[in-house]
């Protein structure tokens, strides 16, 4: 049963909007029996709050919701949608004029998310459980809103798995699927084919690990269409490596794959929308295992680009081999090239987790990036490739360091770092994201979050589509 309905809206249960000052007014204009049952219940009409109203034979006559009046549209949309989570199953409806009913209809459907594939389950299959339902106008493309729900879900799915159940060949597997889903072609470049094809950033960060390291390259759309190419970090865990993490800095480190399930996440609603673009997504996938294979501090290895390139620390990983994909993007002078990593504690310091830090090459770009993302509630801050931070990079016996080694500047030094392997594409973007939920948000439960895939999605739409 479809969650989004688009018909029998005057079978649903109203739900009621009011700020605090507006309260009252609401109030008298309800029956007198929902205005004595608010009186009993002692509601305050504090934002965020909703109280369920009775009606005379037991039944459900409406729900009352309080919103904030200092949020943006994009931010009451979501709230809006967070009584997906609070209400007892049932069809609702939002009354009076709609906000912005599309993304309150994609609020209510991820707030519903649920990771819950390694729970016990009964032996007896059962009927899934009822869901309250959103009765949504029939000007809201309900089945476009579900799709990138699910796409949403697919790409949090990913984030969630644990280390030990999705290694690269899980994430190869993942993006096999997504590509036979939509008819892409695919390939994957594993092991010591790496060095043969000039990955050995991939290679080296990848080697100590039980399973191969792999560079995951797949194609899609229309080879005259313009070329969008997608470049996501599949760090599935990383340990730090020989610069070993501190145990309190390792429990996350199952979502240092997030930049891949981004990559895929944002791919998926690309692809299922059949926008006018040639897609290429490219995932280096890694694990940064410690053993006697495992690349060192102080090691200097050869980029595909050709740059040498000095290892300060070996928990900077992301940064190499996303240089050894982006190289390869660039090598097809791509219209635009997106990379999506979870690099640097610096930019989570500087913006909180909430708030992905960005770089980009192209003013109009950025403006568009800035703007959408306050629009659709999926929000990023641009920082800048301040030059002359590239000196902390410097190195004496190599091109360059891959850090810096000082405590300033992280997130930019390491995007400078990346955009030395850019010089062709008409523009390049680089989102350093957290991809996590650390506590629960309307729309966004706690647990893995694929930060900035409908952003891409849309600013591609707007763009090429």
């Amino acid at each position: 049963m479809s969650t989004l309905v688009t018909e029998a809206a005057a079978a649903a249960t109203p739900i009621h909007l009011a700020f605090p000052a507006d309260w009252p007014a609401l109030l008298a204009r309800l029956p007198q029996l929902a205005q004595s049952f608010a009186a009993a219940s002692g509601f305050e009409a504090k934002p965020g709050r909703h109280l369920v109203l009775p009606a005379a034979d037991g039944s459900l006559a409406g729900v009352v919701f309080i919103e904030d009046q200092s949020k943006s549209p994009a931010m009451l949309a979501f709230a809006r949608g967070s009584l997906a989570s609070l209400l007892p199953p049932g069809l609702y409806r939002f009354e009076g004029e709609p906000l912005l009913p599309g993304l309150e209809s994609l609020a209510w459907l991820t707030e519903l998310y649920c990771f819950d594939i390694y729970r016990k389950k009964d032996e007896v299959a059962r009927e899934p459980k009822p869901k309250a339902r959103l009765a949504v106008a029939a000007s809201v493309d309900a089945a476009r809103v579900e799709r990138q729900a699910a796409a949403i879900a697919f790409g949090r799915d990913l984030i969630n798995r644990p280390a030990n159940d999705l290694g690269p060949d899980g994430i190869e597997a993942a993006a096999r699927a997504l590509a036979a889903e939509f008819g892409a072609s695919l390939t994957a470049t594993v092991g010591e084919a790496l060095l043969e094809q000039r990955f050995a950033m991939i290679h080296a960060v990848g080697r100590a690990s039980a399973v191969a390291p792999r560079l995951i390259d797949f194609t899609w759309g229309d080879a005259a269409a313009p070329k969008v190419t997608l470049v996501g970090k599949g760090v599935t865990f990383d340990t730090g490596g020989l610069n070993i993490k501190p145990d309190a800095s390792m429990l996350l480190m199952k979502k240092d794959m997030g930049g891949a399930a981004v990559a895929l996440a944002c791919a998926r609603m690309i692809m299922a929308e059949r926008l006018p673009v040639r897609l290429r997504v490219l995932i280096p996938a890694v694990e940064n295992a410690i053993s006697g294979q495992a690349f060192r501090p102080g090691d200097i290895l050869r980029s595909r680009k050709g740059l040498s390139v000095e290892i300060g620390n070996t928990d900077a990983e992301g940064r190499l081999i996303l240089a050894d994909a982006l190289a390869l993007a660039d090598e097809e002078e791509p219209a635009l090239i997106v990379d999506f990593a979870t690099l640097t504690g610096a930019a989570r310091v500087a913006l909180g987790p909430d708030l992905p830090a960005f770089f980009t090459t192209e003013d109009g770009f950025a403006q568009d990036v800035l703007e959408t993302g306050l629009a659709i509630n999926d929000p990023v801050w641009r920082l800048p490739y301040w030059t002359p931070y590239d000196d902390m990079l410097a190195s004496r016996v190599a091109d360059v360091n891959h850090i810096s080694g000082g405590a300033f500047a992280g997130s930019i030094t390491a995007a400078l770092f990346l955009k030395r392997f850019v010089e062709r594409a008409k523009i390049y973007a680089h989102f350093d994201l957290f991809a996590w939920t650390p506590t629960a948000k309307p729309g966004r439960p706690q647990g893995g979050e694929v930060q900035t895939a409908r952003l891409i999605f849309e600013a591609v739409a707007r763009r090429f589509g």
